[in-house]
């Protein structure tokens, strides 16, 4: 595979510097590792080395700039859509976020009126707790990404990442907990977190 900007030299690689932020050559859980990402870099197979950093990045905990260098190689390698997903998760590493299973109410209840696409476009409001001094729900916004490629319609169930906004709101919640969203009132659906994604630090 020779697709990327053959001007770029292996040294200078995005690929290869996030390659080096994976300290100790970790062989996570899915069994890949560094030394897999360096001989697809030598034989310039760099979809092969991304594909790789990205199951090194799902399986063990990356800090912002690592997912910012897979953005950067993404590019060079015409990936809009990866470009734009890695974007998300250094945004995640570096802020924090929430996976869950959300339902979207149906219309016929009052609910989300059509599909959720997926990626990021939404900016729902979200009840999960918080109260204000007159004992009124504390809405918290948080960033919607739908999971897959196909929209979540209404009354379906499916995976979604959220990215609060105010990530120091959302310590409290755990998974297991149900949360309601609001793009208006009342809710227009519901979800039960699965995994909470700490923030890391950038020098990390």
């Amino acid at each position: 595979m020779a697709g990327h900007n053959q001007t770029v030299d292996l040294r200078d690689s995005p690929l290869l510097k996030a390659a080096q932020l994976c300290t100790g050559g970790i062989r996570p859980k899915a069994d890949v590792d560094v030394a897999g990402v360096l001989e697809h870099l030598e034989d310039d197979d760099w979809e092969a080395a991304l594909l790789l950093l990205e199951e090194i990045g799902d399986a063990h905990p990356q800090p912002p700039q690592f997912w910012d260098l897979l953005a950067d190689a993404a590019r060079l390698l015409w990936l809009v859509k990866d470009a734009y997903w890695y974007g998300w998760r250094s945004s995640e590493a570096r802020n924090g976020a929430v996976l869950a299973e959300l339902c979207l109410m149906s219309s016929e209840e009052g609910g989300w009126p059509g599909p959720a696409p997926p990626g990021a476009v939404l900016r729902p409001m979200w009840d999960i707790g918080h109260l204000t001094p007159e004992g009124e729900p504390l809405l918290s916004i948080a960033i919607l990404w739908v999971e897959g490629r196909a929209p979540l319609k209404p009354g379906e169930c499916g995976p979604v990442r959220l990215l609060p906004l105010t990530f120091e709101y959302w310590r409290h919640v755990q998974p297991g907990d149900v949360i309601t969203m609001h793009v208006m009132r009342p809710s227009t659906g519901w979800a039960r977190v699965t995994k909470v994604i700490l923030p890391l630090a950038v020098g990390s």
